[in-house]
């Protein structure tokens, strides 16, 4: 193909759209899944036996008409595990694979069936009888911090300047108390885990994990066995969105023990209503924040309580609640700040990772607090958004003492305001509203300004495994999973661009612990950051010794060796990719390369609350317009308007489809999807029949999605793009403002009506009476 100036260009290089690598697989069914795997003859099933009380000493568990139920082989139980029983990704030892003594929430597993099929599995798991003694149980953060339940890790704080005595002094102060639920992972392919015996000590799991190498550690930990005993296989997932990165290794374990015992392959896949019961969700806070603000509605002061509903045990909430605290403030400078996290224990599943990572909860409480300045005020929420954005040197310094030094907030904002036509449609709420119609309207425009790195520091560090073969195909394999968001488009596209091939000579094989070791997650949106780096140092490796063989083969300076489209060119000779290959490989020259890469700059010290976490920042913003029904509180969202800086974009169609998804993902967490227990700790929202996700009839109206076409990451990161992954899922938060703002217009607009998240139309009814009485 030609490029603009009619040169030849290669197809499918990066900053350029191109389809998914699998998309044609993934509509017409023909994508290989973890449960895809042809069974070997005698796969054994695994299905776990779960608990019925949500806090409970165990008295006796009676197994035996579970073994005696047609199909049974076996159960499994703590005793029955050869190494440690504990999958904790911390390393706190405080998540048993099976509960022993007691159970600490309702659907925490006690044994696991192993039967012939999965039907015979699953009915035998029901047969279990068991006695409790119940004990008190604790199902939500305020019960948690009345009944002084214990931290499940310690806890974060994070100040700057004296934010009480700026608060005593400034002219304004309000405290409010925020109430923001949880969210449910809702992955299209469940959790599943198939493993198959190797001899002596091995075992091969394959997984849909975002987290091989964990995966790996874990169930060499649980087998008392070496990793190098333990291969994981991920060729991809349907979905995870955080929810595949510690809650797997649960599964891994108990189809590894059950294969090593009884030498034979066992699967393990859960109902979803059990797997919504036994796997971790997105945390839930209750946040108590003040605000000190002059009469220009400029903050002087914030403080802040976040209080976590983390669960049984501490996974991730450590990271997460921290996470919280780095994106409080959002895209504002704060003078004077004090934010602490409260990772309470309850009686609940162990919350876990969910994209944004505690950062939504976090941003929205900012958001929270520019609403309750505005309305106080009597000013646009967007005029007091921009009045408080970070800034020039001295109002450009995080919370945790990071400068800010890519900030394009301001001119995103710029932006969107004018290409959505904001003003012009406020006016047009405000007199639709002033009408006093039942139908009211609302619109709202919200920045998100959001850090990208592992705050584990030791977790920014990646490799990949790069082949080139005689025939000038291209093999390469690098340590970051597939879940639909396009990761491996991506490097495949990094790739054909350093050696300027066509993107169909590269072939993506499954991620493997065998190929690449030791990686991270694919999470914190750093899976293109880290990895797309990593294959591109192989490339150059690779490319480096072709070079030398072709200037000494040629005579010639090694400037004068140039990759151009699907050929070699040396001084004034061109020569096809693959024959040059071919004369390298007969020279001897290695084709092959293991590259790595690891983040620069970034640094954290939690004890002091100080350092550069984030490598950079992305920024995005967008504006919302609802209209709601005051006598019902159903709403419907009537356009959106989305700008998203994703830096040179590596490839624009999908990282589109990216910021399309994370909003309406984003949207649901604020709207529609709700998670509820019962008294007695049991999750009743735990299938698609009563937890509600949005439907395509819940997306906008008029849908306008744009890329900042002129952003470019000032750090040198793969191309200089930026990450896409979790940022644009706070764009979500401008419908929830959208319905605030509609909410407000019944009180002329003089009270901030403090919605609690999800704003389902229920609570956006009560909070219209509320207003009205």
């Amino acid at each position: 193909m030609r490029g603009d100036q009619g040169r030849v260009t290669i197809r499918g290089g990066v900053h350029t759209d191109l389809r998914h690598e699998s998309a044609i697989k993934h509509v017409t069914g023909r994508a290989d899944y973890c449960d895809d795997i042809p069974e070997p003859v005698g796969t054994l099933h695994a299905y776990l036996g779960l608990s019925t009380r949500a806090h409970a000493v165990i008295r006796a568990l009676d197994l035996t008409a579970v073994r005696a139920a047609p199909g049974v082989v076996g159960v499994l139980t703590a005793k029955d595990i050869p190494g440690v029983n504990d999958v904790s990704p911390t390393g706190r030892h405080d998540e048993p694979i099976f509960a022993t003594e007691k159970v600490e929430f309702w659907g925490q597993p006690m044994f696991a069936v192993i039967a012939d099929t999965r039907d015979a599995a699953r009915r035998a798991a029901r047969l279990a009888q068991v006695d409790y003694e119940d004990l008190p149980h604790v199902l939500d953060p305020e019960a948690a911090r009345q009944a002084g339940m214990e931290y499940v890790t310690p806890p974060l704080t994070l100040k700057r300047g004296a934010a009480r005595d700026a608060m005593a002094r400034a002219a304004h102060r309000i405290k409010g108390k925020f109430r923001i639920g949880g969210q449910d992972h809702m992955y299209l392919e469940g959790h599943i885990a198939f493993a198959i015996p190797g001899e002596d000590e091995d075992v091969t799991v394959h997984s849909s994990t975002q987290h091989p190498t964990e995966a790996q550690h874990m169930v060499a930990h649980v087998l008392g066995v070496p990793s190098n005993a333990v291969t994981i296989n991920v060729r991809r997932m349907g979905g995870g969105f955080g929810g595949k990165e510690t809650q797997m290794n649960l599964f891994c374990a108990v189809a590894a023990v059950a294969a090593k015992k009884w030498n034979r392959a066992v699967k393990i896949r859960p109902d979803r209503d059990d797997d919504m019961s036994a796997t971790g969700k997105r945390h839930d806070f209750v946040v108590d924040y003040e605000v000190g603000f002059d009469d220009a509605g400029r903050i002087e002061a914030v403080a802040g309580d976040f209080a976590a509903r983390c669960g049984f045990s501490s996974d991730l909430s450590g990271p997460v609640t921290d996470r919280a605290l780095f994106h409080a403030d959002n895209a504002y400078y704060y003078p004077n700040v004090l934010l602490s996290s409260h990772p309470l224990k309850t009686n609940t599943v162990s919350n876990t990772a969910f994209r944004g990572f505690g950062g939504p909860q976090g941003v929205i409480v900012a958001e929270r607090i520019m609403e309750e300045i505005a309305y106080h005020r009597g000013v646009d929420s967007l005029e007091i958004r921009k009045r408080n954005f970070y800034g020039e040197k001295g109002r450009d310094v995080t919370p945790y003492h990071q400068t800010v030094e890519d900030n394009i907030a301001p001119q995103i904002v710029r932006e969107l305001e004018e290409s959505a036509d904001y003003q012009a449609r406020r006016k047009a709420v405000l007199d639709w509203n002033a009408r006093g119609d039942t139908i009211r309207k609302g619109i709202a425009l919200t920045p998100v300004k959001f850090g990208i790195s592992f705050t584990a520091t030791w977790y920014n560090q990646a490799g990949a495994l790069l082949h080139v073969y005689s025939d000038g195909s291209i093999h390469l394999n690098h340590g970051g999973t597939e879940m639909g968001q396009g990761l491996n488009t991506k490097i495949a596209q990094v790739v054909a661009d350093a050696f300027q091939v066509d993107f169909d000579r590269i072939k993506i094989t499954r991620t493997t612990t065998e190929k690449v070791p030791n990686t991270s997650a694919t999470a914190a949106s750093s899976g293109s950051d880290l990895n797309g780096m990593a294959a591109q140092d192989a490339a150059d490796q690779i490319k480096a010794r072709l070079v030398a063989f072709a200037a000494e083969r040629w005579q010639t300076e090694a400037g004068n060796v140039r990759f151009i489209a699907n050929a070699v060119q040396i001084g004034e000779e061109t020569i096809p990719f693959a024959d040059f290959i071919r004369m390298a490989y007969m020279a001897r020259v290695h084709l092959s390369a293991a590259g790595f890469y690891k983040t620069p700059k970034i640094h954290w010290d939690r004890d002091t609350g100080t350092g550069r976490p984030f490598y950079y920042y992305a920024y995005g913003a967008a504006c919302s317009e609802v209209t709601v029904d005051t006598l019902t509180g159903e709403y419907r969202v009537e356009r959106t308007d989305i700008l998203h800086d994703v830096g040179r974009s590596l490839n624009p169609v999908i990282d589109k489809g990216q910021v399309e998804g994370a909003f309406i993902q984003g949207m649901g967490w604020l709207t529609t999807e709700e998670l509820w227990w019962d008294d007695k700790g049991q999750l009743r929202t735990h299938a698609p029949s009563t937890y509600k996700i949005p439907l395509a009839s819940d997306r906008p109206r008029v849908f306008n999605v744009e890329l900042a076409a002129w952003s470019e990451n000032r750090e040198n990161t793969i191309k200089r793009s930026k990450a896409v992954g979790e940022p644009p899922f706070m764009l979500g938060i401008s419908v929830f403002e959208a319905l605030s703002h509609a909410v407000a217009s019944v009180a002329d607009y003089k009270t901030c009506p403090r919605l609690d998240a999800p704003a389902t139309p229920e609570r956006v009814l009560m909070a219209i009476e509320r207003l009205r009485g």
